[in-house]
């Protein structure tokens, strides 16, 4: 059992959004594990970095990921941090890994600077400057295919990702 999709990126990628849409283009289910986490923990993302901290939630985040790519047939979508755990890049090794590229100036619109979001609490676009940059050479290494959002129609995207799964099948 293996997930058709993984999808990766930063936040405001479009991770969610496409893969609901790309779920339902490929007729399977759509998972994201921060939804797993929220049910793991029995309260939001953001109450559990506030309650239990950072490293509390990266330990949940690993077991989800853990989870869902072993139990998982659909489109998944990880968490924007998820890939900086080692066992978690371990792990997405032999799955059809998506990376959902987006411009900084796109992220932020689509994040919005007032969004829960744990990590962008203060000064939200140099955070999240910060994090993209960090996390590119990661998202790049572990993707097997790439797909640009900014300024692009969720249509478009869904439609160039499901030619490229079936071509990777």
């Amino acid at each position: 059992m293996s997930p058709r999709a993984v999808l990766i990126g930063p936040p405001g990628s479009g991770k969610t959004t496409v893969g609901v849409a790309l779920a339902a283009a490929l007729g399977v289910d759509f998972r994201d594990t921060d939804a797993d986490i929220v049910l793991l923990a029995g309260k939001p993302v953001s109450d559990i970095f506030v309650d239990d901290g950072e490293a509390r939630f990266r330990e949940l985040e690993r077991e989800a990921v853990r989870t869902a790519l072993a139990e998982h047939e659909g489109v998944l979508a990880l968490g924007g941090g998820a890939i900086l755990a080692p066992e978690t890049q371990e792990l997405l090794a032999g799955h059809r890994v998506v990376y959902l590229e987006v411009s900084l100036e796109e992220a932020v619109k689509r994040v919005g600077l007032t969004a829960a979001r744990p990590l962008l609490v203060f000064n939200p676009r140099s955070q999240l400057r910060k994090l993209m940059s960090e996390r590119l050479p990661i998202y790049q290494r572990l993707a097997e295919i790439t797909a640009v959002t900014t300024g692009r129609a969720e249509d478009e995207v869904v439609a160039e990702l499901a030619a490229a799964l079936e071509t990777a099948r």
